[in-house]
């Protein structure tokens, strides 16, 4: 939830600062400063003795719906748009364009076309990208659901979205009867144990 806000009235997030390992500046946003707060009012004493001594950082899960698009499992149209972007950012670094990015464009005449922007028309002058909003285009406020522009947008996405391998995928991994009994652990607790023994 990016936009959810104090009670003094101060947007979680939008102040927060946090460098990615390239240096490049990212927005933590509020669902992280909503699992601190929580953090902070939750003794780690409670989570020690229920989870054999971890703390109670190891407990919460912050999802937010960029990392979920970006990291979960891409879809029919994700995949073959995925890899038409790999092959624009390939021709344009032999076109020597650099500090630039590889982009999908879309148009109601012409649907999803591939296109280049140059960073710099992506960041302000003091060199930093901001995080973007949705387009007012893309939603009908007055209706609370989608524009009609949104809706063509978002069809061909739909379109054939689920392919075969996704159906055995989700058969195999998210209704697994295993996941009955095992607890969900983030792979970052256990990235963590591995740091701490080494």
């Amino acid at each position: 939830g990016e936009g959810v806000r104090t009670e003094d009235g101060n947007e979680l997030g939008a102040t927060e600062k946090t460098f990615d390992p390239a240096g490049n500046i990212r927005y933590s946003g509020a669902a992280d400063t909503l699992a601190a707060m929580l953090q902070s009012r939750i003794q780690d004493s409670l989570f020690e003795w229920v989870r054999c001594g971890e703390p109670a950082g190891s407990a919460f899960f912050t999802r937010k719906i960029g990392h979920t698009q970006r990291g979960g499992r891409p879809v029919l149209f994700d995949r073959f748009y995925g890899s038409q972007l790999g092959g624009k950012a390939m021709e344009m670094i032999s076109h020597q364009e650099n500090n630039s990015m590889a982009m999908l464009q879309y148009t109601s005449a012409s649907g999803f076309t591939l296109s280049s922007i140059s960073a710099n028309r992506l960041r302000d002058a003091s060199g930093e990208i901001h995080p973007r909003t949705v387009h007012p285009t893309m939603y009908d406020a007055h209706q609370l659901q989608l524009s009609e522009f949104g809706r063509r947008y978002l069809q061909p996405i739909f379109t054939g979205a689920i392919g075969w391998d996704d159906v055995e995928w989700m058969r195999a991994e998210t209704f697994s009867p295993g996941n009955l009994i095992n607890r969900f652990q983030s792979v970052n607790v256990d990235i963590r144990k591995r740091v701490r023994w080494v």
